[in-house]
């Protein structure tokens, strides 16, 4: 049976905005708001709450606090609808029982373990090129010091090495100012041929070199939307870069443009940009990673041709920022297809 005191409990806790249970002296719960039963269980008012809270850490806190001794810490970790989710356990003493909230902290340890693989996924991209640079300066300095052919040999991987560490701080810098500015939606108007043709220009001297044919399909050349031209210049040259480099020699990347019906609805359009190749193609379990920073298929063929596994990460910022979205999809051994998708300035589908 509740009395006055359980009511007046109940009253204050749920009126807490974390989770929260009371525990009498008696080791019974003596009250639990919303929260606890959302987060925990439901129904535990009366009950034991060894039956209700089961991990060690939290049941020695409790009797610890129950016993005189000091506040306790602990955390409490559970899956809650399909997802591992963290919490920081409080409890204190509240008259002759205790107060136990929770505090999630599910998200700060997932931001936390994201700082830390990111520190090492940096430490390591250039622990490589700077172990090479270090190697070679020593053999300069002493073995090869007056071979001029060695030297000339050394001196052009240094300055390979050299440029892959420029240009992972420079794709840093570039997604740390993505990050700040992803929700800043462009207001500028943008000719998407224009850009298109840009980043094809400035790609042909690298599929020329690669024996990669780039090959733009013929569509609407006036289709518009509000966005950052160096931005989504940098987004397509990305995906043709990337096309070239996994396509294969002698191959052929293919671009292509299109209006579509939107997502948001039959009345409004979207401007779809396609960059498809002739390559090895990518497996499913690796499609949903391949915007990961630092995710790779193949390490050493990345690697080898310069990836910094960077790439794909800005272009989903950037995607982001003009509230597109962007599509991959792949058949081992026939290649892959990338598919940007921006708001249209336009309704009329051509």
């Amino acid at each position: 049976m509740v009395n006055k005191l359980q009511v007046g409990m109940i009253d204050i806790i749920d009126a807490l905005a974390l989770p929260a249970v009371v525990i009498g002296a008696d080791l019974r719960i003596l009250a639990a708001n919303a929260g606890f039963a959302r987060v925990v269980s439901a129904g535990a008012v009366g009950r034991l709450f060894i039956t209700t809270l089961r991990q060690p850490s939290i049941i020695d806190a409790v009797e610890t606090v129950l016993a005189g001794g000091n506040a306790q810490r602990t955390t409490y970790a559970r899956r809650l609808g399909g997802t591992d989710v963290s919490f920081e356990v409080n409890v204190t003493q509240a008259g002759q029982g205790v107060l136990v909230t929770f505090t999630d902290r599910t998200d700060a340890e997932h931001i936390g373990r994201m700082r830390t693989d990111f520190i090492a996924n940096v430490s390591h991209e250039l622990r490589t090129p700077l172990t090479a640079l270090m190697g070679f300066i020593e053999t300069l300095r002493g073995a090869a010091r007056d071979d001029a052919a060695a030297r000339d040999r050394f001196l052009g991987i240094m300055e390979q090495e050299a440029g892959r560490m420029t240009r992972l701080v420079d794709e840093l810098m570039t997604l740390s100012r993505l990050e700040g500015s992803e929700r800043q939606q462009p207001t500028s108007m943008v000719a998407l041929d224009d850009v298109l043709n840009a980043a094809i220009a400035g790609m042909a001297p690298i599929a020329q070199a690669a024996d990669v044919a780039l090959v733009r399909a013929q569509g609407d050349r006036s289709l518009e939307t509000l966005g950052d031209a160096a931005q989504l210049q940098q987004v397509l040259a990305n995906l043709i870069e990337n096309a070239i480099k996994y396509g294969g020699q002698g191959n052929e990347v293919h671009i292509a443009t299109a209006l579509i019906t939107s997502r948001r609805g039959p009345q409004e359009h979207d401007i779809c940009i396609t960059v498809t190749d002739e390559g090895d193609g990518v497996a499913a379990h690796h499609i949903a990673r391949l915007t990961e920073r630092f995710y790779r298929v193949d390490n050493h063929r990345s690697r080898t041709v310069g990836g910094t596994g960077l790439g794909l990460a800005i272009v989903k910022h950037i995607v982001n920022r003009h509230r597109g979205h962007l599509k991959i999809t792949s058949t081992v051994g026939q290649g892959t297809r990338v598919a940007v998708t921006l708001p249209a300035l336009t309704n009329a589908v051509s």
